[in-house]
Parts: structure tokens; C-alpha cells; sequence
């Protein structure tokens, strides 16, 4: 099965503490049709050191991570 590198989604969650801005992403995440790809805006810090690792513990994909110096760009993917 191939996917689209166009996100399906976003959301900004810069500003947003732990473990609320990991809630919101799972939220989203559970909205979206399955196979859906979702782009996460975090902030340095906690926020990208522990979303990502959460996601991954409860069975999202995620895609890409990038550095976008005031803050990170996180893809993840809903499982189909």
C-alpha cells in the first residue's frame, strides 16, 4: 500500500505542555481515517523528546521528525 506525502492534517500544538499536547495528537489521530498521515508542530524540549516515543508506544507510525530551529516538525501515520 503506498501513501501520499501530503499531510491529511495539522496541528500546532507549540505552546502546549505534556502530556496535553501528546493527548491532543492521539485525539486527532483517532479522528482520522486509518493510513491518514498527521503533521504536529511541537516545541523543543519535552515535548519532542517524549510525543514521539509515546506515539510509537501506542502503535502510530511516525514518518519523518525535522528540526525547523524554533521548532519540530512531527509526521505521524494512523495505522490502516
Amino acid at each position: 500500500m503506498s501513501y501520499s506525502t501530503a499531510a491529511d492534517g495539522h496541528l500546532d500544538l507549540r505552546g502546549t505542555p505534556c502530556p496535553i499536547n501528546f493527548v491532543r495528537t492521539k485525539l486527532q489521530l483517532e479522528k482520522m481515517a486509518p493510513g491518514a498521515l498527521l503533521e504536529v508542530w511541537l516545541d523543543a524540549g519535552e515535548p519532542v523528546e517524549q510525543v514521539p516515543d509515546s506515539l510509537t508506544m501506542e502503535g502510530y507510525g511516525i514518518e519523518h521528525l525535522e528540526d525547523c530551529a524554533s521548532y519540530f516538525v512531527l509526521r505521524v501515520r494512523r495505522p490502516a
